[in-house]
């Protein structure tokens, strides 16, 4: 499973429920609202904006919300914020490359921040490229395990035109794709009675970076750290998420 994966299920495990849906619930809506207003409300035409309505669903947003934040985007409820997506790419403790995905309205305010937490724990932020050569960005589709047969999702997921399944979670199925396949294959699984937990894009990291237990620690703070600012949607990095790292994140 990716790393940001695995950092994900630790933190959901170690959240508050409510501030979890808080943090889920925001980054949604701002997804919701830019996917709007660069491809229209009519989710039929617009590939982005039926995974972000999807991704809402699937995680109880009330309709209502889901609706408004459309509409924010197309400009029916007014100008309102203006949120745009911004890539920030730079080096963590121990040379771990990150990639951080933002939506904002203040990219001055948005570097500055981000910057900051790097500076704060011992990594710099880098120039647009410096970084982003080391990933691939995939298409990421979670499926919870359940009772399901993963040979037979495996079949019908490659028949889609998905790349693989991974099952390193034991309660959380992966299928993978092309970038561009995403919304496809999502559509098929969904066809054939798979209940998606969630679609999305995510950087996988062509190589991982072993750390240190001290420094690994460091880099999940980092992680922690990015991910508490309001405008930060994902942080990918490709440190190693072994079982001996995951201990190290559980005792955050």
């Amino acid at each position: 499973m990716a790393g940001h994966s695995k950092w994900a299920n630790i933190k959901h495990r170690k959240a508050g429920v409510d501030a979890a849906r808080s943090k889920i619930f925001s980054r949604i809506i701002r997804e919701l609202t830019i996917a709007a207003r660069e491809g229209g409300g009519d989710p039929t035409g617009n590939p982005r904006l039926s995974l972000a309505i999807d991704n809402a669903k699937s995680n109880n947003m009330p309709k209502d919300n889901i609706e408004r934040a459309i509409k924010k985007g197309t400009g029916e409820l007014g100008a309102g914020e203006s949120y745009e997506d911004v890539i920030y790419e730079g080096y963590g403790p121990g040379g771990v490359a990150y990639v951080v995905e933002a939506a904002t309205d203040n990219q001055k305010r948005t570097v500055g921040e981000v910057r900051h937490a790097f500076t704060r724990f011992g990594g710099n932020l880098g120039t647009s490229g410096s970084v982003s050569y080391l990933f691939d960005q995939k298409g990421i589709i979670s499926i919870p395990a359940g009772s399901i047969d993963k040979e037979t999702l495996m079949l019908e997921a490659i028949d889609a035109g998905a790349e693989d399944l991974k099952d390193d979670d034991p309660e959380m199925l992966e299928v993978y794709t092309q970038r561009e396949d995403l919304f496809a294959v999502r559509g098929q699984l969904e066809e054939k009675g798979y209940a998606i937990r969630n679609a999305e894009l995510q950087w996988i990291p062509r190589t991982e970076v072993k750390v240190e237990q001290d420094t690994a620690l460091t880099n999940f703070k980092l992680m922690n750290y990015l991910e508490d600012n309001d405008d930060v949607s994902n942080v990918f990095n490709n440190m190693q998420m072994d079982e001996e790292t995951i201990a190290v994140a559980e005792q955050l």
